[in-house]
């Protein structure tokens, strides 16, 4: 019996493989690890992406735009065109409908995103709304990322903070056990303000880096946390990489929520994280042109020689690259000590 959370990458891969391309027109169909599909359109590429949210219950419509122009971001896209399938439970009232859909479009102003379809309806035995959001995006061929284009020799460089989405969601859903646990309210009130500050978006780090560099990989790491989206590139590119853990940016609002609740911060829920495979000679511009745009950006590793394996750095020595069976955030919900609304 599976647990909640994604499918495991041997299932899914096992799954995807039954899978036949009839349209020569797809450059990038369904793959473990790619943030987005791409189909040729002549002069450019249709990129295209398709995410449920089931976790942000009191920002579900504004969430769901953001999470899913991410992975049309990092395929070096522009995110252009947005459709909800919204379903909610019964005996939801149409003031609560119209926040979410309030919600949707003020998302989709905020980045210039038309809002152009959907689906609505009341669904039998759910306890909370769920959206499944579908993104289209645009790129320009030679501007096209892919999650698997890591080199060996190529800087692994994270832009953003880790598990800011992760901590945002436990703080909103889990105050008053955070509370219990001794976490200050001033602190909880943060961490529930990191949706928005430093935010979940990782569009503006990706549009920069590719402006200043050509980028040979990008990866929003999403469920699984940074862990599993580190793992995802360097399988994807059929590498090895080395992670100094001393290098990666933790913020003290996610440090303490993860204490609290027993979660490891390198397995939660990350949105807001930008992942980018650089070559050692384009690293110092990427670095600048992220400065310039007012954002964090970190250098925390190497892609190696598949040889090498997936190698976790600290200052005790090095061991394997921490894997997670599913994100830190499902395992906190599931185990009974708090349940979502």
């Amino acid at each position: 019996m599976m647990n909640t959370g994604k499918l495991p990458h041997s299932l899914l891969h096992k799954l995807l493989s039954r899978n036949r391309i009839l349209d020569d027109r797809v450059i990038v169909g369904p793959v473990v690890g790619e943030d987005a599909a791409v189909i040729d359109f002549g002069e450019s590429c249709l990129v295209a992406k398709t995410d449920p949210i089931t976790f942000a219950t009191d920002r579900i419509g504004w969430y769901a735009v953001h999470v899913n122009a991410n992975d049309i971001a990092t395929m070096g896209a522009v995110p252009k065109w947005f459709l909800a399938s919204i379903l909610l439970p019964p005996g939801y009232s149409e003031s609560a409908a119209g926040d979410i859909f309030d919600q949707l479009l003020e998302a989709c102003r905020e980045m210039d995103i038309s809002l152009v379809g959907g689906h609505t309806e009341i669904t039998q035995d759910l306890n909370r709304p769920i959206i499944i959001g579908c993104m289209l995006g645009e790129a320009a061929k030679d501007r096209l990322v892919r999650a698997s284009g890591a080199a060996a020799g190529d800087g692994l460089l994270l832009a953003g903070w880790i598990a800011v989405e992760g901590t945002a969601l436990l703080a909103r859903e889990a105050s008053h056990l955070l509370a219990e646990r001794g976490v200050p309210a001033l602190l909880i009130e943060r961490a529930q303000g990191l949706l928005y500050d430093p935010g979940i978006s990782v569009v503006k780090a990706a549009q920069a880096a590719c402006d200043a560099a050509r980028i040979h990989a990008m990866h929003d790491p999403t469920e699984g946390g940074l862990a599993t989206g580190v793992m995802e590139m360097a399988q994807g590119a059929g590498l090895g990489v080395r992670i100094e853990a001393g290098s990666i940016p933790l913020l003290p609002e996610c440090e303490a929520v993860c204490k609290a609740l027993h979660l490891d911060p390198m397995g939660l829920l990350a949105s807001g994280a930008l992942l980018l495979a650089v070559a050692p000679e384009d690293i110092e511009a990427v670095q600048q042109a992220l400065r310039e745009a007012g954002l964090p950006l970190a250098l925390i590793g190497q892609f190696c020689e598949p040889e090498d394996g997936l190698i976790w750095q600290t200052a005790r020595g090095a061991k394997p690259l921490p894997i997670f069976a599913r994100d830190e955030i499902a395992r906190f919900f599931d185990s009974g000590v708090a349940s979502l609304p």
